[in-house]
């Protein structure tokens, strides 16, 4: 569980300075998925979080210090999950089932944290840019370095299939969260984990 994704305390109550600035996270977060960076304002983060706005500025100097760590902090999970799916199963067919399904949960997960990081509105702030591009690779480079050993090929041609893979299921993730989920979780991600799989299956494993 990411420090964000921390139960706001009541009004008033006295916290740590790790507990309060991950209650000012949830806020932030909550304030951004609604409103967007642009049109956000600190003092409506520090109403959200039930705070005064030099409480506020204690923990993050300024709105783009704030979305920049709020950014990280859900780049972060999204890597871990998918490094997770990877790492915590054997079989390839396991492998891809399970990197599907970190998408579609992630997406589907409290707050619409997914927005952040895949419909940012501050995409031209290089910094930004940076977390959301850094966390993509990551994913690429997670898959990539499977196919490489498993498929035996070499390094270029494995990212381009695991780039294929991880926009498959960011796409499909976001589309069906953005439809309202009409087709249930386990059966979307069925569906596109088995198209994925047809595809990566066509090439030989060479390590046991």
């Amino acid at each position: 569980m990411t420090e964000a994704a921390t139960t706001p305390a009541p009004r008033g109550a006295r916290l740590s300075r790790s507990a309060r600035r991950a209650q000012l996270l949830v806020a932030a977060r909550d304030v951004f998925a609604d409103q967007g960076y642009h049109a956000a304002a600190m003092d409506d983060i520090a109403e959200r979080a039930g705070v005064s706005k030099p409480v506020l500025y204690q923990h993050f100097p300024g709105k783009l210090e704030l979305y920049r760590a709020l950014l990280t902090t859900y780049a972060d999970e999204l890597v871990e999950r998918v490094q997770a799916a990877i790492n915590t199963n054997t079989e390839n067919r396991d492998r891809v089932h399970a990197a599907v399904a970190a998408y579609f949960d992630f997406v589907a997960g409290e707050g619409q944290a997914y927005r952040l990081v895949f419909g940012s509105d501050l995409r031209s702030e290089p910094e930004a840019a940076a977390v959301i591009d850094g966390a993509l690779t990551r994913c690429i480079d997670a898959v990539a370095d499977v196919v490489t050993k498993d498929a035996g090929l070499d390094v270029d041609r494995a990212r381009l299939l695991a780039v294929g893979l991880v926009g498959l299921s960011q796409v499909a993730a976001q589309f069906w969260l953005d439809t309202e989920r009409s087709v249930p979780r386990d059966e979307a991600v069925t569906l596109m984990s088995a198209l994925a799989w047809k595809g990566l299956a066509g090439f030989p494993l060479v390590h046991d």
